[in-house]
């Protein structure tokens, strides 16, 4: 039926832009990370380089969560499963109760999904991820770290940063909490701070050719 099929459709792209192949687009959140990751990748083009994402969530609603970004957004999203590829226009979501890295595989990446302890009281840990993106992408990151309780992900975003990649943090005013990106500021992990309405255009100019 027309309706259902209107319902479904993506939303219109951007406008045409070239994107660096080579650049891997890192995410992380907690607390109100759901709706911040939301807005962010909503204002992102079908062709983003591919974006690995780690939110703190229970197992058994990422997929959900990852289903419903796939809706909303122009890019493929999917909640990761071990052994995926990772790609331009392709998103993968930490499965809710494992860690996910970022893995080379020739000339392109996949992602291990694992299990293991938790790291800073999370599984999945932005940290695990963060720093498997510094070790594999290097200076080829681009990663942001969004809203949430703790300090999970500012050490990572800081091995970001010693490895040539761009960081951002969100800042205190657009936060539901801003432990997580306070900690990475107050570490000197981020390159930049801005607000949560900022974030996807500067990512989107970070990784423009």
């Amino acid at each position: 039926m027309p309706g259902v099929r209107a319902a479904l459709a993506k939303p219109a792209d951007h406008p045409a832009v070239t994107l660096r192949s080579t650049a891997i687009i890192a995410i992380g959140a907690s607390t109100g990370g759901t709706e911040a990751i939301r807005e962010v990748l909503e204002k992102l083009p079908a062709n983003i380089p591919g974006t690995v994402i780690t939110q703190h969530i229970p197992a058994g609603f990422s997929k959900a969560f990852s289903e419903r970004l796939n809706h909303l957004c122009r890019m493929e999203v999917k909640e990761a499963e071990d052994g995926d590829e990772l790609y331009q226009g392709r998103v993968l979501v930490a499965p809710g109760g494992f860690h996910m890295m970022l893995r080379r595989a020739g000339s392109g990446y996949r992602v291990s999904v694992k299990d293991g302890p938790r790291v800073c009281y999370q599984r999945p840990s932005v940290d695990v991820l963060f720093r498997s993106v510094a070790e594999e992408a290097g200076p080829n990151a681009v990663a942001a770290l969004l809203t949430g309780m703790g300090s999970d992900g500012a050490s990572g975003l800081s091995q970001i940063r010693q490895a040539g990649g761009d960081t951002i943090a969100q800042d205190e005013e657009s936060c539901v909490v801003f432990g997580m990106p306070r900690e990475a500021i107050r570490m000197g992990a981020a390159a930049q701070v801005l607000p949560l309405q900022q974030v996807a255009s500067n990512i989107l100019r970070l990784v423009t050719v």
